[in-house]
């Protein structure tokens, strides 16, 4: 299946049996001290293939922000073209770069955000795209990302087919733990994309079915 450039497919994912275990001992060690200080990274593989294992093979979703203190997270509305992100609710990935992106995108710069996480083809892909005038600004910062227990979340239905990698929980959670990740370490910083507000406002306004509404 030929699937636009703008869809970016998730880097080659295969740990072998030792990297496995290495991710099982950190993750375990990590729970064990909670979330009050962040978790020391030391593995060799890339820390977004640690994520993707925590999100797919160990019974956590992911939240990406720019604050490091979140000791709960309460439901809080979000407005989205789609029905499931149009409420109030705690939302997460069941994915480990996607969360990277809203944790290393420095949120004081006002900006509109058309992004997704979608498996296409029996691959993952991504989109990334932001307000252009931000995007000139370079407005990467450290972040974080939380570990949050899975149960309680329900994920979002496929569109068109499509599976979605959103989460949803109407109710509070406490994070299990947390890791600090740095612009460098989210794999496709180069490529995100610059968007015009109006446009793309105007685009999804006329086709809310369009996505990504794509501007350039």
């Amino acid at each position: 299946m030929d699937l636009p450039s703008f869809w970016l497919p998730r880097p080659p994912f295969n740990p072998d049996g030792k990297t496995l275990a290495g991710f099982a001992s950190l993750l375990s060690d990590a729970v064990t001290q909670g979330p009050d200080k962040p978790i020391t990274y030391t593995l060799a593989a890339p820390k977004w293939q640690f994520l993707c294992y925590v999100a797919e093979q160990a019974g956590y979703v992911l939240h990406g922000s720019n604050d490091p203190s979140i000791e709960r997270f309460d439901p809080r509305r979000s407005y989205d073209s789609d029905a499931f992100g149009d409420r109030t609710a705690v939302y997460a990935a069941s994915d480990g770069i996607w969360p990277m992106f809203f944790a290393t995108i420095n949120r004081d710069h006002p900006l509109s955000m058309v992004n997704s996480c979608s498996d296409l083809a029996g691959e993952t892909y991504y989109y990334f795209s932001i307000s252009r005038h931000v995007l000139d600004l370079n407005p990467w910062r450290e972040g974080t990302v939380y570990l949050l227990p899975a149960e309680g979340f329900e994920h979002q239905p496929p569109i068109r087919g499509v599976r979605q990698r959103q989460a949803a929980k109407l109710a509070p959670v406490e994070p299990a733990a947390k890791i600090r990740v740095s612009p460098e370490e989210f794999p496709f910083l180069s490529r995100v994309r610059g968007h015009d507000d109006a446009t793309i406002r105007s685009r999804s306004e006329a086709d809310p079915d369009g996505f990504p509404w794509i501007d350039g």
